[in-house]
C-alpha cells in the first residue's frame, strides 16, 4: 500500500489560493452604493437613508449566503436535506420573539408599530399556491430575485422585470379576489397574549424543524453536515460563503430593526408593485383609477417619489448591496447567453409570483418570514399553501430545461 501521508500533509500546507476581487466592479457598485444613499438623504431624508442602508446589510447578506427560500425547499423536497429549510425556522422564531411583544406593548423608542397581519381566506390559499409554483420556475423567491439580479444574473432581471408586471397586474385584481370567502385577519398576540403568542409560534415552528429532521434522517440516516470553509476571518466576511445560521440571525436581528425605524416589518413585493404602477402611468395607463391604487397607503405611494416608499428603498439597498457583495467576492460575471426555455420559464414564474404575492399580501419575506414573526395566522396559510405549490413547481421544471425531481 502506498504512503500518502507526505501528499496529505503538503495538501494541507498549500496555502490557499489568493483573495482577489472585482476592482473595477466593486468601486463602481461601491460608488453607486454611496451615492444612492446621498441623494435619498437629500431627496427625502436622513431616516429613508437608514432605510436604504438596512438594504444594504440585507443584500450583503442574502448574497454573501446565498440566502434563498427557493433552492432550500428544492432540496428539502428533491433531495430531503432540510438545513436550509432549518436556518429559514430559526430566523423565523428569533424574529417572533422580538416582534409579538413589540407589538403588543409598543416601541421603546415611541411610536406606532403594525405587523404583517392579513386577512385568511381564498386569496392568500391560491396566491401563496401561485408564488410557490412560480418561484421554482423563475428561480428565485421575492428576495432571491433582488439578491441574485443585484449578483449580475441576466435571468433573474428577466424574472425581476416579469415580477414587477405581475405584482402590477394583482393590484388590478386584487379587490375582486377580496370579495370571495375569507376570515378576518388573526394574531396569535392578541389571541394569547405576547407570551402565550411567542410560545405557540415557537412551538409550531419547532414542530415543522422536527418534521424536516425525521424526513432527511429516514432518507439519509442522519443529518447533513458541513465542511469548515476554506477561508476565515475578514477574507470570509468579503468573500463568503457566510453561514446559513449565523446569517439568519443577522437577517431577523434585521427585520427587528426594520420594524422599529420603520413602523412596518420587511417586505418586499409592494415595492415591485408601485415600480410597476409608475411606469405603466408614464406610459399612458390610468391606475390611479383602479380601486386598489385608491386605498390611503398604495394612493401615498403613487402620489409620491419612488424614493419616500420604504420598501422600494429597501429593494434598492438589497440590489446594489448583492452587486457590491458580488464584487467584492470576485463573482461578478454576469452571464448573458440564458436559453430560451429557461428565459420562458424565468418569465412565467416572475409574472406568478408578482401576482400570486400581491394576492396573498406578500412573498416569503412579506407573508411568511414577516407575517409568522408577527403572529398572523395567514402566515401559515401561505407557508402550506406555497410550500405545496413549490413542490408543484419542481415538477413542472423540466419542461423548460431546468432540473426537477431526481430519477431514481
Amino acid at each position: 500500500m502506498a504512503d500518502t501521508s507526505g501528499a496529505s500533509a503538503r495538501a494541507q500546507a498549500a496555502p490557499l489560493p489568493p483573495f482577489t476581487f472585482d476592482r473595477g466592479p466593486a468601486a463602481i457598485c461601491a460608488v453607486i452604493f454611496a451615492a444612492v444613499a446621498v441623494v435619498i438623504a437629500q431627496a427625502v431624508s436622513l431616516h429613508q437613508m437608514v432605510v436604504y442602508l438596512i438594504g444594504g446589510v440585507l443584500g450583503l447578506a442574502l448574497y454573501h449566503a446565498s440566502f434563498g427560500f427557493t433552492g432550500g425547499w428544492r432540496r428539502m423536497v428533491v433531495e430531503r436535506r432540510g438545513r436550509a429549510m432549518r436556518a429559514q425556522l430559526l430566523m423565523v422564531a428569533v424574529a417572533a420573539i422580538a416582534f409579538i411583544p413589540l407589538l403588543g406593548f409598543g416601541s421603546p423608542f415611541g411610536g406606532s408599530l403594525v405587523g404583517a397581519l392579513a386577512p385568511i381566506g381564498v386569496s392568500v390559499l391560491v396566491g401563496a399556491l401561485i408564488f410557490g409554483f412560480g418561484m421554482q420556475l423563475g428561480g428565485g423567491c421575492g428576495s432571491g430575485t433582488l439578491f441574485t439580479a443585484g449578483g449580475g444574473s441576466a435571468r433573474m432581471l428577466v424574472t425581476l422585470a416579469f415580477f414587477v408586471i405581475g405584482a402590477l397586474l394583482g393590484t388590478a385584481h386584487l379587490p375582486m379576489w377580496l370579495t370571495l370567502p375569507s376570515l378576518p385577519a388573526v394574531g396569535l398576540g392578541s389571541v394569547f397574549g405576547p407570551l402565550g403568542g411567542v410560545v405557540v409560534t415557537l412551538v409550531a415552528l419547532a414542530l415543522v424543524a422536527l418534521v424536516t429532521i425525521f424526513v432527511e434522517r429516514a432518507a439519509h440516516g442522519s443529518l447533513e453536515t458541513v465542511s469548515a470553509p476554506s477561508r476565515q476571518g475578514m477574507v470570509r466576511f468579503l468573500h463568503g460563503p457566510w453561514p446559513l445560521v449565523g446569517t439568519g440571525l443577522l437577517l431577523a436581528l434585521m427585520n427587528v430593526v426594520t420594524l422599529l425605524v420603520t413602523g412596518h416589518p420587511w417586505s418586499i413585493t409592494f415595492g415591485f408593485g408601485v415600480w410597476g404602477a409608475k411606469i405603466a402611468q408614464a406610459m399612458g395607463v390610468g391606475v390611479e383609477n383602479w380601486a386598489f391604487w385608491n386605498w390611503p397607503g398604495p394612493a401615498r405611494a403613487l402620489h409620491n417619489s419612488v424614493l419616500a416608499d420604504d420598501t422600494s428603498v429597501m429593494n434598492f439597498g438589497i440590489l446594489i448591496g448583492a452587486a457590491l457583495a458580488s464584487a467584492l467576492a470576485g463573482k461578478f460575471a454576469p452571464k448573458v447567453r440564458v436559453p430560451l426555455a429557461s428565459l420562458i420559464a424565468a418569465a412565467i414564474g416572475g409574472v406568478l409570483m408578482g401576482y400570486g404575492a400581491r394576492l396573498a399580501f406578500g412573498c416569503n419575506i412579506g407573508a411568511l418570514f414577516s407575517g409568522i414573526a408577527s403572529g398572523s395566522l395567514h402566515g401559515w396559510l401561505w407557508f402550506a399553501a406555497a410550500f405545496a405549490g413549490s413542490a408543484l413547481g419542481i415538477a413542472v421544471r423540466p419542461v423548460f430545461g431546468l432540473d426537477g425531481f431526481k430519477k431514481k
